[in-house]
């Protein structure tokens, strides 16, 4: 799928709320055809697993579904897979091939626990969730959140390992989501804004603003992300009952007050840095949109802010 740059442009001169108002219903009835998915495997499962690549809004969707599930009288829980990861030990960690320490490998997540909880869950049994503490790279399991599903109540695990073989391979039965930003923006048949952009941008944008990350350190950080991407996320997606796209039509427009200055920051002898003036010329062709009129439950506040949902 891919949008057209002429009608981003004519909607936003011509009534720039409704056409946001008009993409946010549009991922609103997505998530709505997720709830309807997952709901009709309750039977079978109170499990749900969300996967998708970095940056395409996992976390605000899990919510958003468990949301929609709670108006429908579902009560639902949203709980972050990263929790899970393995208290990191330099000498036994998997590694990338110029050596570094590969943080995407699914290897850093703790898969026994995960199944055993799971099926403690599908029992009505209590687990408690671990809490992991990424500034000292260490699970902190004395932190950890009581959980017991009632009787029709649903967990959605959501992380980007949600889709692997060492957990859908233990179990099958549980409802498989997968989301990623997938479409283009064109301008006729030209290619004007990658769908691969769209993440990369709301990773550097959130990074920078929330975690205190340069965009140099992101850039140098996607290279070992998108490998981990084609190794461990990919090829799994076939699995999900329902492959859906996070990207919005209004998203570069907002994106473009944001990504600009920190883009133009990168220095010239960053190995990306062709990549980023090249993206950064692309934001030219799109009319700019004033993010005090996205909406405060907009999948695209969890990477500018300023939202109604809380993240961690």
């Amino acid at each position: 799928m891919a949008y057209q740059l002429q009608e981003i442009n004519r909607r936003i001169q011509s009534d720039v709320v409704e056409f946001l108002a008009e993409c946010d219903e549009n991922y609103a009835q997505r998530v709505s055809l997720a709830a309807d998915r997952i709901l009709s495997n309750l039977e079978h499962s109170p499990i749900v697993l969300l996967s998708g690549p970095s940056g395409s809004g996992k976390t605000t969707t899990a919510m958003k579904i468990a949301e929609e599930l709670r108006r429908r009288g579902v009560n639902s829980h949203a709980v972050a897979m990263d929790n899970y990861f393995v208290t990191l030990n330099p000498k036994t960690a998997p590694r990338t091939p110029d050596g570094a320490i590969d943080y995407e490998s699914p290897l850093f997540l703790d898969m026994d626990l995960l199944s055993d909880h799971f099926t403690a869950l599908s029992r009505g049994e209590e687990i408690l969730v671990p809490r992991y503490e990424f500034a000292r790279q260490m699970r902190n399991d004395s932190l950890g959140t009581p959980l017991k599903l009632e009787k029709n109540e649903i967990a959605i695990f959501e992380g980007i390992h949600a889709l692997n073989d060492d957990i859908t391979g233990r179990h099958p039965e549980a409802t498989k989501l997968y989301i990623s930003a997938r479409s283009n923006i064109n301008e006729g048949a030209v290619l004007r804004f990658k769908g691969t952009w769209m993440r990369l941008t709301r990773r550097a944008v959130r990074d920078y603003s929330f975690r205190g990350t340069e965009v140099a350190r992101t850039l140098d950080m996607w290279a070992n992300v998108r490998r981990g991407e084609k190794l461990y996320i990919s090829p799994f997606k076939g699995k999900a009952d329902i492959v859906f796209d996070s990207s919005l039509p209004y998203e570069v427009p907002v994106m473009k007050n944001y990504a600009l200055p920190i883009l133009r920051s990168v220095p010239q002898d960053n190995e990306r840095h062709d990549e980023m003036v090249e993206l950064v010329r692309s934001f030219d062709h799109f009319e700019a949109i004033d993010p005090a009129l996205v909406a405060k439950d907009s999948l695209l506040r969890e990477f500018i802010g300023g939202g109604s949902y809380k993240y961690h």
